[in-house]
This record gives structure tokens, C-alpha cells and sequence, in this order.
């Protein structure tokens, strides 16, 4: 909400010098009341926005609000955007407001108009999310005055006027939140981007650092040098370094009328894209672009990892998004050719979001067969090996994700390279035990499940624990998938640091597979044992903290270079869920994060894969 970072206009279109005489432009006659009587003060758009989050007449009744329209939407959350071309001299007030009208706006950019209606701080998602507000005029009546007028200039959004510090704490007395807390634009990314609510703004060429997404849009960021990588991304590296430069792109115009454009990571958005700057659910500010620029292709290629040596085990993880039998086999044909080629066929390939044989169907199906041998079908199609499969069966609806859908982890293995050792295979509520046999350890049940009683594991994915052999060696392997992060406030929250509720459970997670690994370790020291799958957090969060706690295991992904760290992108950040641990035993390998879905407007999945090569 800001109005120093406004131009100052060299000179006012005639029409609006007209109206600006008769009080229609300058907030003369435009007035404020909680009751909607009669009032004598004059309220522009920055009286209404404030110089903190909330406005200072939220709930209040406004009439006679004037202003130029910069933007209108047809579609969603319609209405239109107006701005004051005669900004005040505070940096903290916005010129710029949104006016929901919930039917298609009745005015046209570059119209001026006066407006009364009721000040409202709108939550998207509701108040539960988290989110901030996005001040708006409710229940509106519009007058349009004239058309045809200039838009007020945009302001130019760059790596300049981008404060590089993200946000500051929140209010302990308002129990973290910023809402009350002064606008401090040019100190804050998040108080400079509120500052500039509603208003004009503009981006030069920029990076795309998150590709299309099905809901049409894409995240470019402003500043090229902020944590980046050679492939194009902006990689997040901690909890106080949100990577200020990102911004949310989409379009004012219909899909119908003007298809968006496909961008990848790496690409540019050349030109000018100009228009108001919202705030939403699921991507905070973002740009609603009434002229949007063009992409440029930066050729950005699938990896291909390396084939594994003759005396190396290749073992993968690959979250490969509610397969099951109800999906095309184009899905199955894409996941199996990725295996191959991409991942040149892992000698062990543990799998997550594998669906039971009729997917969402919610009937008591639990069993995956069919869905496992479509997969393993394709492969061979593809030119892999004929991989074996072992798995646990949940109890139904027991471990989460998509109703009716029992997704669960499940072990594939190139029987010509590795085998499986079967030991009395555990059923969905039978934990596996850890006894010394011949001098090592070995698992009571193999595929077995760690603890499932354990509440940690309460609607979620329980860990699958196999034990395997390779060139005489027993490898343990464990695959995981933890609780999503659903449920946790955006980067973009009014409370700072957000509240990230969805941690209590991965960490109780993490705590129980660490202590099965030290269970193992226990038995025998040297033991290799592999912890893979969608850790579904970063490697510098609690939860791999807990993973890794007295050593037990190593973060792999932390073998590679910081900005290379990497398996999912949201919301412009390049980021860490997937992961491999490794024992203490396995000293010497290598580490590959195979960047084939999370960079790419076209998915097989929305994860990358992980291999690790070592020598048992």
C-alpha cells in the first residue's frame, strides 16, 4: 500500500482535470461512515488502505471513493482494481484498491469512477489459513464519470526496490501477527509488496523460477542472483531466507480468449507485464497481469543420471503422484520410461502414492497388484528389467492421502541384480523387530512395517522396512513417506514466522524410524542401512534433524553442492522434500537428485527422483 513509490503525473488528462474540479477524483466529496449516514470527511483509496495491514475503516460504510481502473476480472473472485493518480507522500499508503462486484464488472479500464461501498478485509482461504487480508470495497456501487483516461503509470517492481530482509517478526502481544505492525516498505519485501496493494505495477524481463501450473500461472523472480541455480531456479535454503524476488504471474485475461503461455524453470518472461498487484490463497502477491510478456525458451532438459558400476547398488525413491489403474497409461508409460532412461533403471526403486486397484473408489479395496503390475509392465515395455515387488497392504483408510485411494510405499527390485529376503511377511498392524542372526542383523518380518501402532503414524503412510542382498551383503531399506505439510500457514502469513502445525507429526516420525535405525546399529554396528522416500521436508528442518539424531544416519542430499538441493518447487522456491539417509557404514557414494517433473510445466509427476550409488 504505497504511494511515495508512485510517480507524480507530468500532467492531468483534461476529462480528469474536469472531474478533479467538480470533487470527483481528488476524495472531496467521498466520505466515511460506520453507519452509513452522513459524514463530512473526505476518504481516498490511501485513507482506506493505511499504513498497516488492516485498514483503519475496515467495516465502515465509504461513499464517493474516486479513482482510474486498471484491471478488471471476468472470472473468479470478479471485479475490478482503481487507483487514485494523485498519490499522497507516504511510502506505506497504497493508491490502489479492489472492489468485488461478484458479477462481471461494469466498467473498463481507464475509466473513472466513484464508488461507495463497504471497506472489508477479505481472508483468502478464511481465516483458518493464516493468510493476510486483501482490503477490499464490498457491495459497491460504481458511477462510471468518464473513459478512455490514462492508467496512472505503473511502478516498476525490481531487484532495486525489493528490500532484501523478508519480513519482520510478528507482534508477541497479537500472538505473532504483523497486522498491526507499521508498513516498512522499504526495510521488508512483505511490507514493501502490501505497500503497492492494488496498485500498477510492472516487471521488466525476468526468470521464471516456477514453471506453469495447471490453474495458469508461473513465478518469476526479480532479483537474478538471489540463490540461484545453474538450471535456472531460486533454491530455499532456510526459514529466514524466503527469497524476496519472487512473484506470482497470472492473467487478466480469459484462458479462453488468450491461452497462457507454457513456461519452465529457466525460461524467460520477456517485455513488459504490467497490471495490479492482488493477493491470494495460494500464491500470495501476485501480478494480475492486464499485459503479460512473452516466453523465451531456454531449452531447459530432463536429467539423465548415470548407470550404476558393476559393484555399485543404485537405489531410488520416486513419489510417482496417486498412481493406480483408473489413470491413462500414457501416465504409466511416461513414469516407466522415466525409470529407464532417466533413472537408468535402479537396482532397488521404492515407490510412494501408489493407489489400490481401483483408486478413489472407496470400498474396502485395498490390495495394489494391479496397479504394480501396469508399472512394471511398462517398464519392461520400455526396456527395463522385469522387476519383482514387495509391499504391506494398509487397513482401509487408515494411512491417508485421497479417500478410498490407500496409497502406500512399495519396494521394486531387479532380481537379477538384487534379491529379496522374504521373512514372514507383516501384515498392516504387525510391527517388525530387529533380532541378531548369524552374527548381523535381520529383520522378524520382511516387507514389515516399523511401529504402526505408534500414533506418530495416525492417517499416515507407515514406513516399509525390507531386507535385501547384494553380492553377499544384506542392505536394510526403509521407505518412507511422512505427513504432508498440509495445514501449515503460507510464507505470506499475518503471523511471522508462520505456524508450521503439520512439523509435531513428521518429527514424531522422524523420532520412530531414527530409533528403529539405532535398533539395527545395535545389533550390528557396520550395517547398511539406506532411509529414502517424500521426507515431505527440508534437509535443515527439525524433522531431518530428528532422522539423523546420534548420528544414526546421514542426510545425503547434503553431500551435494547447496545450490543443487532440491526436489519440488512451490510457490518459486526450488526446495528439499524427497531424501536419502544413509548408516554411518556407507561412507562413499553418490548422490544424484534427477530433475525430470518439479522444474517442467509438463509432469509425470510433481517430484523429482533420488538415486544414491554405493558399495556395500
Amino acid at each position: 500500500m504505497t504511494s511515495s513509490h508512485l510517480p507524480k503525473p507530468a500532467a492531468v488528462p483534461a476529462v480528469i482535470a474536469l472531474a478533479l474540479a467538480a470533487g470527483l477524483l481528488a476524495g472531496g466529496t467521498a466520505t466515511a461512515t460506520a453507519d452509513g449516514g452522513a459524514d463530512a470527511a473526505p476518504v481516498r483509496i490511501h485513507d482506506i488502505q493505511g499504513a498497516t495491514r488492516i485498514s483503519p475503516l475496515n467495516g465502515q460504510q465509504v461513499t464517493g471513493v474516486t479513482g482510474i481502473v486498471t484491471g478488471v476480472r471476468t472470472y473468479g473472485s470478479r471485479g475490478f482494481w482503481f487507483q487514485d493518480p494523485s498519490p499522497d507522500a507516504d511510502p506505506a499508503t497504497s493508491e490502489g484498491l479492489f472492489v468485488f462486484t461478484s458479477s462481471v464488472p461494469k466498467v473498463a479500464v481507464g475509466d473513472a469512477v466513484e464508488v461507495s461501498g463497504t471497506v472489508t478485509e477479505y481472508v483468502p482461504g478464511g481465516a483458518g489459513s493464516g493468510n493476510q487480508s486483501l482490503t477490499q470495497l464490498t457491495k459497491p456501487a460504481v458511477t462510471v464519470v468518464s473513459s478512455g483516461n490514462a492508467v496512472p503509470e505503473a511502478v516498476a517492481v525490481t531487484s532495486r526496490s525489493v528490500p532484501d530482509r523478508y519480513t519482520p517478526d510478528g507482534d508477541p502481544a497479537a500472538g505473532g501477527s504483523v497486522n498491526a505492525l507499521p508498513l516498512r516498505p522499504r526495510r521488508y519485501a512483505l511490507d514493501y509488496y502490501e505497500s503497492l496493494e492494488g496498485v500498477n505495477v510492472k516487471v521488466g524481463t525476468s526468470r521464471v523460477v516456477g514453471a506453469t501450473d495447471p490453474y495458469h500461472e508461473l513465478w518469476v523472480t526479480v532479483k537474478p542472483d538471489e540463490n540461484d541455480n545453474r538450471r535456472g531456479g531460486t533454491v530455499y535454503g532456510s526459514y529466514r531466507d524466503q527469497n524476496t524476488g519472487r512473484l506470482q504471474i497470472q492473467s487478466l485475461v480469459p484462458v479462453a480468449e488468450q491461452p497462457f503461455p507454457k513456461a519452465n524453470v529457466g525460461d524467460r518472461l520477456t517485455g513488459t507485464t504490467e497490471g495490479p498487484l492482488d493477493f491470494n490463497q495460494f500464491g500470495g502477491y501476485t501480478l494480475a497481469a492486464r499485459t503479460l510478456g512473452a516466453v523465451q525458451d531456454r531449452g531447459l532438459q530432463r536429467e539423465v543420471t548415470r548407470k550404476q558400476r558393476t559393484g555399485e547398488l543404485a537405489v531410488a525413491t520416486y513419489n510417482v503422484e496417486n498412481l493406480d489403474p483408473t489413470d491413462p497409461q500414457e501416465k504409466f508409460d511416461a513414469l516407466a520410461k522415466a525409470v529407464v532412461a532417466n533413472l537408468s533403471s535402479p537396482d532397488i526403486l521404492a515407490l510412494e502414492e501408489i493407489q489400490d486397484d481401483n483408486g478413489a473408489k472407496n470400498d474396502g479395496t485395498v490390495t495394489a497388484g494391479e496397479t504394480v503390475r501396469r508399472f512394471t509392465e511398462a517398464v519392461k515395455a520400455a526396456g527395463g528389467p522385469a522387476y519383482d515387488w514387495r509391499s504391506v497392504d494398509p487397513v482401509d483408510d487408515a494411512d491417508g492421502g485421497e479417500p478410498g485411494g490407500n496409497i502406500r510405499q512399495v519396494f521394486l527390485f531387479n532380481p537379477a541384480r538384487v534379491s529379496f529376503t522374504d521373512r514372514g511377511a507383516g501384515d498392516a498392524t504387525t510391527a517388525t523387530g530387529v533380532v541378531r542372526e548369524r552374527g548381523g542383523a535381520a529383520l522378524t518380518h520382511s516387507p514389515g512395517r516399523i511401529d504402526p501402532a505408534n500414533s506418530a503414524w495416525e492417517a499416515s503412510r507407515k514406513p516399509l522396512a525390507g531386507e535385501f542382498a547384494f553380492r553377499g551383503r544384506t542392505v536394510f531399506v526403509i521407505a518412507n513417506h511422512f505427513g504432508s505439510k498440509g495445514g501449515d500457514e503460507s510464507l505470506v502469513s499475518h503471523r511471522q514466522p508462520p505456524n508450521r502445525s503439520s512439523e509435531v507429526k513428521r518429527l514424531a516420525q522422524a523420532q520412530a524410524v531414527n530409533a528403529f535405525v539405532k535398533d539395527v546399529l545395535a545389533v550390528q554396528r557396520s550395517a547398511d542401512v539406506v532411509v529414502l522416500g517424500d521426507i515431505n521436508d527440508f534437509e535443515f528442518s527439525a524433522t531431518t534433524k530428528a532422522l539423523t539424531d546420534g548420528r544414526a544416519l546421514r542426510a545425503a542430499v547434503t553431500s551435494l553442492p547447496r545450490s543443487e538441493r532440491y526436489s519440488y518447487v512451490y510457490q518459486g522456491n526450488s526446495q528439499v522434500l524427497d531424501q536419502i539417509l544413509t548408516s554411518p557404514s556407507i561412507r562413499d557414494f553418490d548422490y544424484d537428485s534427477v530433475h525430470i517433473n518439479a522444474e517442467f510445466a509438463a509432469q509425470d509427476s510433481d517430484h523429482d527422483p533420488q538415486v544414491l550409488r554405493f558399495r556395500p
